[in-house]
């Protein structure tokens, strides 16, 4: 993180905008609460950590496959799930200032945990016992509503051509899993998989959040990377400690994170059909919060989606023939949360000379946005800017490039070190020989983004330099 100072959500928002990492939706018509866009350079780094995750979760396991469910599902399956019916938080408003709060997390504040299965009624009953230590967030009054239980499902009137289209609606889907459970039989149908095996799944999720804060760690619309493992009930705990212990070390080992910025959270009061639920934490800048859940779910799921739609989605093992319901190790992570945390151990604020700063992204070199920018010293200087492009155009023929003229090469270094690119290589004078030094012709400038170190590599050893070092 930031050297000799404490990073602030701020500073993160400000470079996101600044450098095209990520926009508030609708800026131009004022804005759309919870809700961004990824710029540029957001979109890369969006792109290149689903990849990373993919090939880790999929590519890495024999036994684990993908799949692409619709965001749309029959209604009935999130009756199955309990989204209809429970999927639910409690709300209250400050009569004051008319801010809308959901009291589990004035209560947690309070130190009282409210469970998600509580009634109206239990929620207000333990609400009340506590008014006399909660205040309003915003105005610092003690003047709040009782509370109402909102659903977080997101409806939709998808192929409903009647007024009251709200009695029977669609919902786009509040998680992806669902879609992972119900097509378990095809699946099996149609591949070689056995159990124990996994589905995994990158796909939007929506939900209708009440107080969405924090940029983009609480969003209405983002996106999840799941992984559901279906193996035997009696292997289950054993399997998950194994999958804790693979998902730990795909964030040190290949994400990267530094140790001290990540943690393990128990869940103390667990829903009622799991096992064992354990949060990896992510030390943001407003705190430690969850950034991935492993859960072992048990056979619920499974057995809600056979119960509801009448369909037998039982496994029967091939060798003993024994039939069960497969229990459930679940992996779910946002990739908005995913791509925060990156950010906020990437950012670096660091002193160069005596009076100044630097700003610096010092990403994972796979999951730079830009792998290298190509500058011409002098952007009026013709054949600098000739040989500057055909180096561009080699490179940017295996990997992400950046052609930069603009500013002086100082004003370009700066850039692309707020976007995180490991490599800059400049041609100058010396590359053209037209310099003092004639041996360093057909040689280009390339500078380190974490040192900021400088040599003088050869044009005909480029590629190998950088397949050597961009890995």
């Amino acid at each position: 993180m930031s050297e000799g100072k404490n990073i602030t959500l701020e500073n993160l928002v400000s470079l996101c905008k600044r450098r095209g990492f990520v926009f508030p939706s609708s800026e131009i018509y004022g804005g759309f609460a919870a809700v961004y866009d990824f710029g540029p350079y957001g979109a890369e780094l969006a792109k290149n950590i689903r990849e990373t995750w993919w090939k880790a979760m999929v590519y890495d396991h024999e036994n684990i496959v993908g799949l692409d469910s619709a965001i749309f599902m029959h209604p009935k399956v999130w009756e199955a799930s309990g989204h209809v019916g429970g999927f639910s938080d409690p709300l209250a408003e400050c009569k004051e200032c008319h801010t809308r709060v959901r009291v589990d997390h004035l209560l947690e504040e309070a130190g009282v945990f409210a469970d998600e299965k509580m009634s109206e009624e239990e929620i207000n009953t333990l609400f009340d016992a506590k008014r006399a230590m909660i205040t309003c967030p915003k105005c610092g009054k003690q003047c709040f509503s009782e509370a109402k239980k909102f659903n977080l499902l997101v409806k939709s009137n998808l192929g409903s051509f009647t007024e009251d289209w709200t009695k029977e609606p669609a919902y786009l889907r509040g998680e992806t899993c669902q879609g992972i459970y119900i097509n378990f039989k095809n699946v099996i149908d149609s591949s070689r998989v056995k159990v124990p095996f996994g589905i995994a799944q990158i796909g939007k999720a929506f939900r209708n959040e009440i107080t969405a804060r924090q940029f983009i760690f609480r969003k209405r619309e983002f996106e999840q990377m799941e992984m559901q493992y279906f193996v035997h009930p009696d292997t289950a705990a054993e399997t998950y400690e194994q999958w804790r212990e693979k998902r730990f070390r795909f964030y040190t080992d290949i994400l990267g994170l530094k140790k001290e910025n990540i943690r393990w959270h128990q869940h103390e009061n667990l829903v009622f059909y799991a096992k064992a639920a354990w949060d990896i934490e992510y030390r943001y800048p407003f705190g430690f919060c969850e950034m991935e859940g492993v859960h072992n779910r048990s056979d619920y799921d499974l057995t809600q989606h056979a119960k509801f739609s009448g369909v037998d989605l039982s496994y029967r093992d091939p060798q003993t023939n024994e039939k069960y319901v497969p229990w459930i190790v679940e992996t779910s992570v946002g990739l908005e949360r995913m791509f925060l945390a990156v950010l906020t151990d990437a950012y670096t604020e660091e002193p160069i000379g005596e009076n100044e700063m630097r700003v610096v992204l010092k990403f994972p070199k796979k999951l730079a946005p830009v792998k290298i920018a190509v500058f011409p010293l002098l952007k009026n200087k013709p054949e600098l800017v000739a040989q500057a492009r055909a180096i561009y155009e080699t490179l940017a023929s295996e990997w992400h490039c950046e052609f930069d003229d603009n500013g002086n090469v100082g004003k370009r270094y700066r850039r692309q070190d707020e976007i995180g690119t490991p490599y800059c290589v400049t041609v100058d004078f010396d590359t053209l020989g037209q310099g003092e030094n004639k041996s360093l012709e057909g040689t280009v400038t390339v500078r380190d983004r974490d040192t900021m170190e400088q040599i003088r590599v050869s044009i005909n050893e480029l590629q190998k330099y950088f397949s050597e070092n961009l890995k």
